[in-house]
């Protein structure tokens, strides 16, 4: 047992988790995806199940919204229940035209506006990117399912209400397509502790339309980017 992470003995952590913001969003993916789900943690509310896909164990544990969160469950993932491979599956809010609300983007690097890689000590400025891996590993769940997604540079924010106008045409500028919460805090665990991670999120609002998604339609739709990020993680 973890800090934050109870492990029911019956359901260990499996070795590919992937990690829902909303713990209610990880409820809906093991009981409508995977098969025997049992979940092993609750503290917090913040729900973790192991079960299997197509005969393979996998975990579904909500991160909480944020670096911090993320932060903190990924770590204990990585360092105190055997995880290699994490797969984050969320929401983001498109930064181009040609992206639209529904469709999936997945984050190559991650950008960010946060101090969070304080932590490491590098003497420079990190670029978090994700595992090269569990990216090949998508392309070809993507080319078997037939589910689009675009890669690129997206950006990790720390403000979800921002104060200043139009802050995010700056990074538009620079070639990120998207904003997040978590992924840059991910990677920069993944990185460090040695183990894979990938961001995948389905566009929930876009910056350049207004066009926003309900609350309800983020917690149990996006079905098809979590059909893509299990097919990745039984490969």
């Amino acid at each position: 047992m973890s800090l934050h992470i109870a492990v029911d003995h019956r359901a260990p952590v499996a070795e590919s988790v992937l990690m829902p913001g909303d713990p209610l969003r990880a409820q809906f993916i093991a009981e409508n995806f995977l098969d025997n789900p049992i979940r092993y943690s609750e503290i917090r509310n913040m729900y973790g199940y192991t079960g299997t896909y197509k005969g393979v164990p996998v975990s579904v544990q909500g991160s909480g919204m944020g670096m911090p969160s993320m932060g903190i469950y990924s770590w204990e993932l990585y360092n105190e229940h055997g995880v290699e491979n994490i797969i984050r599956i969320g929401t983001a809010g498109s930064f181009r035209e040609d992206i639209n609300v529904g469709e999936i983007v997945v984050g190559l690097a991650a950008s960010t506006d946060s101090n969070f890689q304080h932590a490491f000590d590098v003497p420079g400025q990190y670029s978090p990117c994700c595992s090269y891996p569990l990216l090949n590993k998508l392309q070809e769940a993507g080319k078997e399912t037939g589910i689009p997604f675009t890669a690129g540079n997206i950006v990790s924010c720390d403000v979800f209400y921002e104060t200043t106008e139009d802050w995010w045409k700056r990074w538009a500028r620079m070639g990120v397509m998207a904003v997040e919460m978590e992924a840059a805090a991910l990677y920069m665990n993944a990185a460090y502790c040695r183990k894979n991670a990938l961001a995948i999120m389905t566009i929930s609002d876009s910056f350049v339309t207004g066009e926003k998604t309900t609350a309800e339609e983020r917690q149990t739709t996006f079905t098809d980017m979590m059909k893509l990020a299990l097919e990745a993680a039984v490969k």
